[in-house]
C-alpha cells in the first residue's frame, strides 16, 4: 500500500511530465526541435533544450495553479544552476561558448495553459 507522500510524489512527477510535454509541443509547433528533455549535467538539470536556428533555447518549466504563482517559483539558485548546466551543454557544441543561447521560462497553470517568457533569465 502506498503512503500519502508516495501518492503525492507520483502525482507531482506525472503532472510535471505533462507540463513539460505541453511546453515541448508549443516549441515544436513554433518550428523548434526539442534536443533534450531533463538534460542532466554535473551542475544540475535543464527541463528542455530546443534548437533555434544555430542557437539553443534552455527552458525551465514551472507549473502551479496560476502563471503568476509558477513564475514566483523560479529562484536565484535555480537560475544559477540553469546557467551552469547550459554552459556545460554548449561546451560540447561545435561553436562552444560562442553558440547563441536564450533562457526561457515556460509557465503552466492549473488549466494546462502555457505562457512562454522568452529570454526571461537574461543576465
Amino acid at each position: 500500500m502506498k503512503t500519502v507522500r508516495q501518492i503525492k510524489g507520483a502525482v507531482a512527477y506525472h503532472s510535471g511530465m505533462a507540463a513539460e510535454e505541453s511546453v515541448a509541443r508549443v516549441y515544436e509547433l513554433a518550428g523548434r526541435s526539442i534536443l533534450a528533455r531533463r538534460w542532466r549535467g554535473t551542475a544540475g538539470e535543464v527541463d528542455l533544450i530546443a534548437k533555434d536556428g544555430a542557437g539553443f533555447i534552455f527552458i525551465e518549466v514551472k507549473q502551479s495553479h496560476s502563471h503568476a504563482a509558477a513564475a514566483h517559483m523560479v529562484s536565484p539558485k535555480q537560475i544559477a544552476r540553469i546557467f551552469d548546466t547550459a554552459t556545460e551543454y554548449v561546451a560540447r557544441a561545435p561553436l562552444g561558448m560562442m553558440s547563441e543561447m536564450r533562457f526561457d521560462v515556460a509557465l503552466v497553470d492549473g488549466m494546462g495553459r502555457v505562457e512562454v517568457l522568452e529570454n526571461a533569465l537574461a543576465a
